[in-house]
């Protein structure tokens, strides 16, 4: 049985001093690092979104930050533009290992948002990670990274909801915890059958 490390999302936008930094979201660059070399494969997320996409305030003319708006897709967080491809913030945090197996880049869609490093925001439109998983016969996953309450959440509850044997290790996580958000994701998580470490 093969376990994978998935490292969600430790990008310069989302750490202090990003665009949309989560707090404490460098602190678990080091540890992130020394558990490496214990699986027996490293994947990573990217954000990776063009610029204007449709998951920024600024793209909404009289929508702020944090605001909530309808997509064909459900319910859509606006946020501060952030890791914009190509760009600093976009990059992996300058300390962390990225000599892994696989880097997924997920949002890169325009027209829709991606959380999930399984999927788009919608559902349905997968990112390939599954397929990877399923080649290389990994069952087993292991998830840190940020946010806990939206990337490492829905990708934990995709995973879960894919068959894949799931643990979030919550120390190695940080949350944004907009209203309740952590408690309501950890919720979600433990729901789906994950394990939270």
């Amino acid at each position: 049985m093969s376990h994978a490390l998935i490292v969600i999302d430790v990008q310069n936008d989302f750490c202090p001093g990003g665009a949309l930094a989560v707090p404490g979201g460098d602190e678990i660059v080091a540890p992130i690092n020394a558990i490496m070399d214990g699986f027996d494969a490293v994947i990573l997320t990217q954000d990776w979104h063009p610029a204007g996409h449709s998951s920024f305030a600024s793209a909404h003319p009289g929508k702020a930050p944090f605001e909530l708006t309808e997509m064909p897709y459900g319910s859509q967080v606006l946020w501060p533009d952030h890791c914009v491809q190509g760009t600093k913030g976009a990059a992996f945090h300058p300390d962390l290992r990225t000599d892994g197996d696989l880097i997924i880049r997920k949002g890169f869609r325009s027209a829709i948002d991606s959380y999930s490093a399984f999927f788009e925001n919608d559902q349905s439109t997968p990112t390939g990670l599954k397929g990877y998983l399923e080649t290389r016969e990994i069952t087993q996953l292991t998830l840190v990274g940020l946010a806990t309450d939206f990337c490492v959440n829905f990708s934990a509850v995709d995973a879960a909801r894919l068959g894949f044997d799931v643990t979030v290790r919550t120390d190695l996580c940080r949350a944004i915890d907009m209203e309740g958000s952590l408690r309501a994701a950890e919720e979600a998580m433990r729901t789906a059958g994950v394990k939270l470490n």
